[in-house]
């Protein structure tokens, strides 16, 4: 082993982000095992507080970190190779146990891997663990009778968001430089809202979601609407990991290859950018939309065009109707008490879906990404009432139904479009806040690199105090 690799090195060298890291790696600045070992240590100095990294898989991560230094001391290369990073508890990892947070499912120790996880273990990460998530992914927090509660580094006595939090907790606590989460309703997106992070809502179906259902069930056709992803600190991540992550699985994979789009532009003077900050269902904070506002004109300074509304956006009220119908026929089957909808009745939603994507088709052949908000206000205080319908949201001081920010994130849900969510700034309270890039249905890369050149133009990822 050379002299570099064998001083050991200071911690500080998991605050580089994963794209410096496996490059690091790659000229052998750092050994995968130092970087495990580093992320190890500050899971047990980092975490009491936060409970972010609640399945812990530290053994066998040292065990592939060798053999991940092993392979770049023979001039292999991967994608990953030697990153440590975390995924969602949802997601299956063989001989790791899966819950989705809800102790009716029972015991239950995944025997393969999911196809995301497999396709990052073959790029070369090392798996560390699994992070928190609310039961049945049902919440924007991230809290449940199995592991407890997710507290945001920002501000312990907020929420980290969910179904994703405990990932996008660990990530802003620079636990560890990337995530694999997943996005239904925001799973994704507000987490990486309420915790200063970028995150990837992918087009519909460019991600297989096999291995991640619910403990003790065989994998099935998917589930309308659902989409797997990363979540990480920098726009360059999210591109990293989804260049590993993405392209056809089971089936598909016969006949089909990915070919996505390059990015529509190289330039944010080149972008045509449509800003959404009024929605008819969900509400949305004077700091949030102050914040877009000022994004937007700073886009203009740049010689972007940014127009503010336009009559080509589809019937948001009509959108969120057929989300909700979506979405509650998905999430609610297999459920005690549940009401069923007849075949022709679901046969009617998709014709529906159908025809709302090709509003945004249309839509997008005058505008290249919309700029929207992930959710209407920043990280909300921890809320303990078991009567998810019951619970109020507070915008600017007024309550409203906590389910209704739904339609923020059911704009890119239903349609199946990608959503890049990036930092965009603070409220007064020093909580961070973001924004949604929504594109063309299988244009991710124009997403992605439009929040890359927002960031590189503006500024991205902060750490919290203290973390």
């Amino acid at each position: 082993m050379s002299e570099t690799l064998s001083r050991p090195k200071d911690q500080a060298d998991l605050d580089a982000t994963a794209t410096e890291l496996v490059a690091a790696l790659a000229a052998r600045q750092v050994s995968a095992l130092e970087l495990a070992d580093a992320a190890i240590a500050r899971i047990e100095a980092r975490d009491t507080e936060i409970n972010a990294v609640v399945v812990r898989d530290f053994d066998r991560a040292r065990e592939t970190a060798r053999a991940a230094d092993a392979a770049l001391a023979r001039g292999e290369r991967g994608p990953l190779l030697g990153l440590p990073m975390t995924v969602k508890e949802s997601h299956n990892v063989a001989g790791l146990p899966t819950t989705w947070g809800a102790p009716v499912f029972g015991p239950f120790t995944a025997t393969e891997d999911s196809v995301g996880v497999s396709r990052l273990k073959a790029a070369g990460a090392v798996i560390l663990g699994k992070t928190n998530i609310p039961p049945f992914l049902s919440d924007w927090q991230s809290n449940n009778p199995i592991y407890g509660r997710t507290r945001n580094p920002w501000n312990l006595e907020r929420s980290p968001g969910g179904s994703s939090g405990g990932g996008a907790a660990a990530l802003a606590a620079r636990m560890v430089p990337l995530e694999y989460g997943s996005d239904i309703g925001g799973s994704i997106r507000v987490p990486a809202h309420f915790c200063g992070l970028f995150g990837h809502k992918p087009s519909y179906n460019l991600v297989p979601t096999r291995g991640h259902e619910p403990p003790n069930t065989p994998p099935g056709a998917g589930v309308v609407l659902a989409v797997v992803g990363p979540l990480a600190r920098s726009a360059a991540d999210l591109s990293l990991a989804m260049d590993v992550l993405a392209g056809p699985g089971e089936f598909e994979d016969r006949g089909y290859r990915l070919d996505l789009k390059p990015a529509r532009h190289d330039r944010l003077a080149d972008y045509r950018v449509l800003l959404i900050d009024e929605h008819p269902t969900a509400p949305l904070s004077q700091e949030i939309r102050a914040g877009l506002q000022d994004l937007a004109a700073g886009l203009e300074k740049l010689g972007a065009k940014v127009t503010r509304g336009s009559p080509l956006v589809p019937d948001l009220a009509k959108a969120q109707e057929l989300y909700g119908g979506l979405l509650m026929t998905a999430m609610s089957r297999g459920q005690p008490g549940a009401q069923s909808i007849s075949a022709h009745e679901w046969m009617a939603l998709l014709d529906a879906q159908a025809q709302l994507r090709r509003q945004w088709t249309a839509l997008f052949e005058s505008f290249d990404v919309v700029l929207a908000p992930a959710s209407a206000t920043a990280a909300f205080p921890h809320d303990d009432n078991p009567d998810l319908n019951a619970r109020v949201l507070m915008v600017d001081g007024r309550p409203t139904p906590y389910f209704q920010q739904v339609g923020w994130s059911g704009i890119a849900t239903v349609a199946n479009l990608p959503s890049t969510v990036i930092p965009v700034g603070q409220t007064t309270e020093g909580l961070p806040f973001g924004a949604q890039v929504i594109g063309p249905y299988l244009e991710d890369r124009t997403t992605l690199a439009f929040a890359g050149l927002v960031e590189r133009e503006f500024g991205g990822f902060r750490p919290p105090p203290g973390f």
